[in-house]
């Protein structure tokens, strides 16, 4: 176990065991009902496979509980079909999956998983008004906050849609309502936060026409006074696990993310690629001010053709949820087209 400082903050990080597939996924669905912990779908690319050697990508649909942190992760469901990339919130009733995508494309669908009595149950609400996937969300309250992503495979620019579902209404009412979008670029594989009724949106990739770019701007949307810029991040943190976490005193903390500085030679570099950074970045929303301060506890093997998976590594395009006092970041993507199984927490 290593600590970390990072403001007024101490982490304390290890492991839980690790998600029973060799491989581990990205863009898995996470978080917790009724005191389990929930890990679904996501993708990986099976065997030896990466995708400059013709390597699949695949996606799955299994769902893995884990009931206690010193027991074993068991398959608990299916999803209903292969899916990953979409926003998960924890909510009182379980774990809200939304949007997402599959080798057929990307959905609209919405639906809650919930862990009752040893089985899970998969409850359907109401769809998004567009199919999004690669977007970010958070719920401040009763408030669901989805926000950007893209709307199909094929998309050359990036989704600016902004989304609310508001649960503390009857659920006969619930509906998506489309709110004014943040004033800054479209953007998708943006963090989300949320700071006491306010939601955050942070980086994230701009996509137009095809060009992709790496994004700094932050914004804040609070529902009395709609959109505010907030000041710039030190650097991009794309794909970095979302929501990000807030602290009792409302301060936001974002993990890692790929900071672009390997974009230009991610072909090139392969299975040397260094990984995605360590840093952890906290945004105060009364300064509005960002720290900087301690990283993400990474062992990274000194001959990068063994399996990456027995050193740890800060992962990208995965979820962050709290559970039983633990921040957890299960699985995610690790370098391009490699994926871990290791779960790792801090508290």
């Amino acid at each position: 176990m290593r600590k970390t400082e990072t403001g007024r903050a101490a982490y304390h990080w290890d492991t839980l065991p690790a998600i029973p597939d060799e491989k581990g996924f990205a863009g898995s669905f996470a978080g917790v009902s009724n005191g389990a912990l929930l890990v679904a779908g996501g993708s990986n690319f099976p065997g030896n496979g990466t995708p400059w050697n013709g390597g699949v990508k695949t996606w799955y649909d299994k769902v893995f509980v884990l009931e206690d942190a010193n027991g074993g992760w068991k398959e608990a469901g299916k999803l209903p079909r292969p899916l990953g990339y979409g926003v998960s919130i924890t909510t009182d009733d379980g774990l809200l999956c939304i949007g997402g995508s599959n080798a057929e494309g990307h959905y609209a669908d919405v639906f809650l998983l919930r862990w009752k009595n040893g089985a899970l149950e998969t409850v359907p609400f109401p769809p998004l008004p567009f199919p999004l996937a690669n977007a970010c969300g958070a719920m401040a309250g009763k408030k669901v906050y989805v926000a950007g992503g893209l709307r199909s495979p094929g998309s050359l620019d990036a989704a600016s849609d902004f989304y609310l579902l508001d649960l503390s209404e009857s659920p006969e009412k619930w509906h998506w309502q489309q709110l004014p979008t943040w004033p800054g670029a479209p953007r998708m594989l943006a963090v989300a936060g949320v700071s006491g009724d306010s939601f955050f949106i942070f980086s994230g990739a701009g996509l137009q026409n095809g060009a992709r770019s790496y994004l700094t701007d932050a914004w804040r949307y609070d529902p009395a006074n709609g959109w505010t810029s907030c000041a710039p991040m030190p650097a991009p943190t794309v794909a970095a696990p979302t929501p990000a976490a807030t602290d009792e005193q409302g301060t936001v903390r974002i993990f890692g993310g790929d900071n672009g500085a390997d974009a230009a030679n991610a072909a090139t570099l392969r299975e040397r690629h260094p990984g995605f950074s360590d840093s952890i970045y906290a945004y105060d929303p009364e300064k509005d001010a960002w720290s900087t301060g301690g990283r993400i506890p990474t062992v990274h093997l000194a001959d990068a053709a063994n399996d990456p998976n027995k050193s740890l590594w800060a992962p990208v395009t995965t979820p962050l949820t709290r559970w039983n006092g633990r921040l957890v970041i299960p699985g995610g993507e690790v370098r391009p087209g490699t994926r871990t199984p290791r779960v790792r927490t801090a508290e």
